[in-house]
């Protein structure tokens, strides 16, 4: 069965950096799509994420490069195992040079955390109990 798949494009600033941050968080890089230019992030078998260099990034929009750092461009959101997973996965943003946003989205059947990467790009972790889900 087809599996439907979303490619996320983020401008950095340093790629090198970028993939740093990402490869300790525990994600893994293709090689086969990463350059100098860029580095191409596996987030799961149908999350990729493309990290361009701005230069690179231009080259696919005619757009303005949003400011990540004072502009909200996107909320990119994460599904998690358990409440430990997105503490965990946050715990881990932090030690590799993101900011921690302090509020905890705490509703006892779905527990969120969210961090900022290096370059501001805001990425929440979600959990949300399956017994929730189902009923």
């Amino acid at each position: 069965m087809y599996q439907q798949m979303i490619f996320v494009n983020l401008a950095v600033n340093d790629v090198d950096a970028s993939r740093k941050f990402f490869t300790e968080l525990g994600y893994s890089i293709n090689p086969q799509f990463s350059s100098d230019d860029n580095t191409c992030v596996v987030i799961s078998d149908t999350i990729i994420v493309m990290l361009l260099n701005k230069k690179r990034y231009s080259d696919f929009t005619k757009k303005e490069i949003a400011d990540s750092a004072g502009t909200s461009e996107v909320l990119l959101c994460l599904s998690a195992e358990s409440r430990e997973k997105v503490d965990e996965l946050v715990n881990k943003a932090v030690a590799a040079g993101g900011t921690a946003n302090d509020d905890i989205n705490d509703q006892g059947f779905m527990y969120g955390r969210s961090f900022e990467d290096l370059d501001s790009h805001s990425w929440e972790i979600v959990w949300m109990d399956p017994a929730a889900v189902q009923s």
